[in-house]
Parts: C-alpha cells; sequence; structure tokens
C-alpha cells in the first residue's frame, strides 16, 4: 500500500476514535440515571463501537442492498442505531439498562456524531469523499473479484463523458459568481484554461421538462410547458408527476437517446433512453437492488443519517432567512413556508445521493452519465435567483463538482466533465401582487368556459368545449373581448393565437406577425429581445400549445417578469435571464452545432460522443431553422481527445 494512502487510512481511523470517543462522553453525560462516566470505561466502549461496525454494519448493508428502495431509507438509519445499541449493550461499564434507554442512548449518540462530523467538516466534504471514495474501491473490486491497482486504468478503455446538469443557473449568473471568486472548482476550470465557458438559448418553454425532452431525446417540441392541457384526452399533463412524465416519454423516445448505448441517467425528468435509470421520474422507482451506491449512502454514518440530521438544520436555516427578509422588507418577495420548508432538506440529501450513485457508475465504468442538480433552482424560486441564499446553493454545487474531481482517479474510465443547465431564472414580483388577482380571474372574466395552464410567466389558455385548437376567427366569435382584453391588460406583454395566415402576436398598442415579420403600431416583441419572434413561432408548432399563448409583461429597467404562480423566482416564458443557459465544457471540443434550443445542445453533446467513440456517427434530422453540420468523423477530421483529467 502506498505510504501517502497507509496515512490517509490511519488518520480517518484516529478521526473517527476521537469523534466516536467525544459522542460517547456526551451521549452518556445527556443521558439521565448515569452514574458514571469513567474514562477507561469509555475508551473500551469506543473499542466495542469500532468492532460492533465492522461486524455489523457489511450485514446490515447486504439487508439493504438486497431490499433496496424505500427499505434502504428505512434501514439506513436503523443501521446506525442497531450498531450503537451493540455497543452500549456490551459496555463493560453496564451503564445504561433497558431497551428503551438503550435506544434513546443510541439515537442521541447518531445525532451527536452527525452535528460534531459537520462542525469538523465545515467548508469541505473531506469525510464525504471519503467514504464516496471507498464505495468506488468495493465496486470494482467486486466487479473484478481481484485486488486492483486503482492507479491504473484497464488497456484500450475509451474515455467516459460525465453530464452535470446545474437546474435553472442562468449564464450570467454563472460568469458572475467565477468572477466573485465563489465558485473555485469552475472557476479553476476556465482560469486555467481546461474549459470554456458559453450561453445557450433555451427558446420557449424554458423549463426543465421541455429542455430535458430535448437534451435527452432531441425532442423538446413535445413539451409546450411544464404543465398543459391535452384535448384529446381531457387531461391536463402535469410533467414531473412520475405517470404523466411516463407517457411522455413514450412519445420522446425513438431508441436514439443521448444516454443509449450503455448510459445512466440520474435524477432527470426523463431517461435518455439510458441502459440504467435512477432516480428518474419517468420511472418513478428508488434505486433498486441493484444501486449499491443507493444502498451505502444509506448504510453510511456519514450518509443518510448525516443528511437527516443537518436537513433539521437546513429547515431553521431557512425560517431564519425567511424572517430577514420580511424584517427588511425585501422586494419582491412571497411565502417560504409550507412545502417548500420540506424542499430544502429534501434537495440537500437528493444532492448527497446523487454524486454517490455517479460515484458508483464511475467506479463500473459506464460511458456516459447524466444527472441533474437541482439545488439552486428550488432555492432560487422562492428566494430569488440572485440572493445570497440561492448563491449559497450554487456554491455547495460547485463543491460537489470539486468532490467528484477528487473521486476521478477511482473511475474505471478516464471521465471528461461537461457542466450545463436547463434554464435560467428571471425574478420579480407576481402577477397577484402587482394587481391584486391572478391570471385566471382575469380570463374568467372575459371567458368563463376559459381553462388557464401556467408555467412560470407562460401561460396556455385553452376553450375546453371545442375538441380541436382554434384560429382567432373562431376565438373572437366564441368570445369577442378575449383577446383583446388580454392584450390591453397591464400585467400581460404579449398573446399569441393562430390566424388565417399564420401565428399572430397582439400587445396594448400593436401587433407582430410571426411568419411575414410584419409590425403594426408598437412591437409587443420589442421588450423581449432579437430572438422572441423566432422562440414564439417555434413554441406555436409545439404539441398540445394553446388556443391562446400568453406571457406577463417583463419591466424594461430591471427586466423583472411576473410569474402567473406564487413564484419570485420563476422561468417558462421570456424575459430576463429564464432562457439564457450555460454550457461549460473541455476548450478544445469543437462547438459544430448553434445552440438556440434544446435540441441543438443534444445534436452536440451526441457529436461530442462521437468524438469520444463513445456512439457511432449517424445522421439525425435537424431543426429546420439550423444549418446543416457534420460530425466530426463525418467531415473527415480528426477531432479525438486523448484522456484529460482536470486538475
Amino acid at each position: 500500500m502506498p505510504i501517502n494512502a497507509l496515512l490517509t487510512r490511519v488518520r480517518g481511523a484516529l478521526r473517527s476514535a476521537l469523534t466516536t470517543f467525544v459522542v460517547l462522553t456526551l451521549t452518556l453525560w445527556l443521558m439521565p440515571g448515569v452514574a458514571s462516566n469513567d474514562l477507561v470505561d469509555t475508551l473500551g466502549l469506543v473499542v466495542l463501537v469500532a468492532v460492533a461496525g465492522a461486524v455489523l454494519r457489511p450485514l446490515l448493508l447486504l439487508g439493504i442492498t438486497a431490499l433496496g428502495g424505500w427499505a434502504a431509507m428505512l434501514l439506513g438509519v436503523v443501521a446506525q442505531v442497531v450498531v450503537m445499541v451493540v455497543a452500549l449493550r456490551l459496555d463493560p461499564g453496564n451503564r445504561i439498562n433497558g431497551l428503551p434507554s438503550l435506544v434513546t442512548a443510541a439515537v442521541l449518540a447518531v445525532i451527536v456524531a452527525a452535528l460534531i462530523d459537520w462542525l469538523a467538516d465545515s467548508g469541505t466534504d473531506d469525510t464525504f469523499a471519503r467514504e464516496a471514495r471507498r464505495l468506488m474501491r468495493a465496486v470494482r473490486r467486486r466487479g473484478s473479484g481481484r485486488r486492483l491497482d486503482f492507479r491504473r486504468r484497464p488497456p484500450g478503455t475509451e474515455p467516459g463523458l460525465l453530464m452535470i446538469q446545474l437546474d435553472g443557473v442562468a449564464e450570467p449568473v454563472l460568469r458572475w459568481a467565477i468572477r466573485a471568486g465563489n465558485l473555485p472548482t469552475l472557476g479553476h476550470w476556465l482560469r486555467t484554461g481546461s474549459h470554456t465557458a458559453r450561453g445557450w438559448h433555451t427558446g420557449l418553454p424554458s423549463t426543465t421538462p421541455a429542455s430535458q425532452a430535448g437534451i435527452l431525446h432531441g425532442a423538446s417540441r413535445q413539451i409546450p410547458g411544464f404543465r398543459w392541457y391535452e384535448k384529446e384526452t381531457g387531461k391536463i399533463m402535469v410533467a414531473n408527476r412520475p405517470r404523466d412524465a411516463a407517457v411522455i416519454e413514450t412519445r420522446l423516445s425513438d431508441g436514439r437517446g443521448l444516454l443509449r448505448d450503455g448510459g445512466v441517467s440520474i435524477s432527470n425528468a426523463f431517461s435518455g433512453d439510458a441502459t440504467t435509470s435512477l432516480l428518474t421520474v419517468s420511472h418513478a422507482a428508488l434505486p433498486g437492488r441493484s444501486a449499491r451506491g443507493w444502498a451505502a449512502f444509506m448504510a453510511s454514518p456519514y450518509g443518510f443519517t448525516r443528511a437527516l440530521v443537518l436537513g433539521v438544520a437546513e429547515v431553521v436555516t431557512e425560517l431564519h432567512q425567511a424572517r430577514l427578509q420580511r424584517r427588511r422588507d425585501l422586494q419582491p418577495r412571497v411565502s417560504r413556508s409550507g412545502a417548500f420548508l420540506a424542499l430544502r432538506p429534501a434537495s440537500m440529501l437528493l444532492r448527497d445521493v446523487n454524486v454517490s450513485l455517479m460515484a458508483e457508475q464511475m467506479a463500473r465504468g459506464v460511458p456516459a452519465i447524466y444527472c441533474d442538480l437541482v439545488d439552486y433552482d428550488e432555492v432560487a424560486h422562492h428566494a430569488g435567483p440572485a440572493r445570497p441564499e440561492s448563491m449559497r446553493q450554487l456554491e455547495n454545487l460547485d463543491r460537489m463538482l470539486g468532490v467528484l474531481q477528487r473521486l476521478a482517479p477511482e473511475a474505471a474510465r478516464d471521465y471528461h466533465l461537461v457542466v450545463l443547465s436547463d434554464h435560467g431564472q428571471s425574478q420579480g414580483p407576481t402577477f397577484r401582487q402587482r394587481h391584486g388577482e391572478g391570471l385566471d380571474e382575469v380570463v374568467n372574466r372575459l371567458a368563463a368556459d376559459a381553462l388557464t395552464v401556467s408555467s412560470g410567466n407562460l401561460s396556455m389558455i385553452y376553450l375546453t368545449r371545442f375538441p380541436t385548437r382554434l384560429k382567432q376567427g373562431a376565438i373572437e366569435h366564441a368570445h369577442p373581448h378575449l383577446i383583446s382584453g388580454l392584450a390591453i391588460h397591464p400585467g400581460i406583454g404579449v398573446v399569441v393565437v393562430q390566424g388565417e395566415e399564420g401565428p399572430m402576436a397582439y400587445g396594448s398598442g400593436g401587433s407582430h406577425d410571426l411568419r411575414a415579420g410584419v409590425v403594426v403600431g408598437i412591437d409587443p416583441l420589442a421588450p423581449y429581445g432579437e430572438r422572441a419572434r423566432a422562440d414564439l413561432l417555434r413554441h406555436q408548432s409545439a404539441a398540445h400549445v394553446g388556443d391562446l399563448v400568453v406571457i406577463s409583461a417583463v419591466d424594461p429597467e430591471t427586466q423583472e417578469v411576473s410569474a402567473f404562480e406564487e413564484l419570485v423566482g420563476s422561468h417558462g416564458g421570456l424575459g430576463g435571464w429564464q432562457t439564457d443557459a450555460m454550457l461549460v465544457h473541455p476548450a478544445s471540443w469543437p462547438v459544430t452545432h448553434q445552440l438556440e434550443n434544446p435540441d441543438a445542445v443534444y445534436r452536440q453533446l451526441v457529436d461530442w460522443l462521437v468524438m469520444l467513440g463513445l456512439r457511432k456517427a449517424e445522421r439525425m434530422a435537424l431543426d429546420p431553422a439550423e444549418p446543416l453540420h457534420l460530425t466530426n468523423r463525418e467531415n473527415g477530421t480528426n477531432a479525438r481527445l486523448s484522456p484529460v483529467r482536470e486538475s
């Protein structure tokens, strides 16, 4: 064993023993009725905890692995308590008697241990990385059936591609955070020239399901929003609802997804035709018996138990931050109570689970992994995309990228790392806050039979008594004041409807023929930028788009938009940074596509997979708006890269 590895192992053992000693001392002191706290007896108890853990944890891990799913979450906590109960029961000092007292002391010890580890590792992820590294070595050793030299890869192994999605991070936010020095991992990659960052335009709708339908399947036009109404079935589809996501994926999948040929999908909306899908919404299942990373995370004292305890601290932090916003009368703001209180610790837990699952798949040597990390997006919705608490979540994600970089030497392949987002976010007071009523109330005054389905500051309006999508003449015949009434509302910037000759965009002072580009009066698209016309025109060709499409007004000075939902940070429509996604990739890799929509990002990622030898070159049906680009192998250039580690 190399001397550095030996020293690391010794330091880890000493750290564990010291932590256990402090934990037991505090636990015994806090327990009522404990008459003695003898130092020698406590040291003996430290040894017993180590022995009990060494014997019982592998057995418990086997049970957790066999059961998988929800059982792993339950048994993950139980495993830590069982180890401590057994050790306390065998305590030579016999200081705690009775099963209830033993269980109470064990639970208390587990909580104290999690808090001590958090305090000791504040600002670092050393313990988490060490546990993940141990998992990866176990996976590789188990797969080979022999002792391995982890410094070497099998000869001839192709490099792999690890794609990390930082959900909701706009390119301007990323660059701002890097320039401020708050993202040391990403900042180091860019400053040393190993990687470069660029923006890409999401188009409409700027939502995770639509973007992932494009990025993972090249089929973003199948999804017109985060939620929508289907006249054929009379159902409202919600893309993050598992049963709906499963139906949607059948429409997306053609066997040519980004992750076919042995790829892995982790925590995504759709699978990308992956061979293995873990925590993927469309598959609606927790990782099962084959996901050792899931079981190992749940069984580890630095895994689920730690995350559960620290999740309570996250709730307290959220309550404090919300109170500060109220005391400072920070505007705009929304309520941060209710379900959001549970989302913050849940997203923290999910982040750690995702890294453990990625570590396991890297140890297995799968060719491609795509994983969505949602921490920033969830907080930014309620706090605001550039607020301090949101930026802290982005900093945490940068630390996770650093952990993955530290784990790279244990992987079965040399992995190249690509980091991207699916959309950005725009800030602003909600439509209800600005105008004293919701959009559905405005619509119902104009058309009682209309259904309003919103995604951020995008809303689609359906006249449900008609079986097919209506054109402008039919809408005006059924509801003469609906289009004009919406167009003149001060909170609405654009109303789009199918005219007789093509889609039309209306505002309070003019109109824009989206197909011909002819403007009459004041152009309603001017506040949304030069891409608005193309975005709206493309959206009109999406499946199940509404009879009318409404975008809320954008403030020309602040670029704030008003969400039709009660969110201070929103995305889905146009205005602000919500359509400004980012892509960080190795600097030497060629960009062969105009990244104007998620489908183009899919084609670019496929090109890179081809370049790395992980996929055969093939011609794909291209978006008519994008000129033909050939992959590097098709146009005869040699763009094959040698494996390069990010350092």
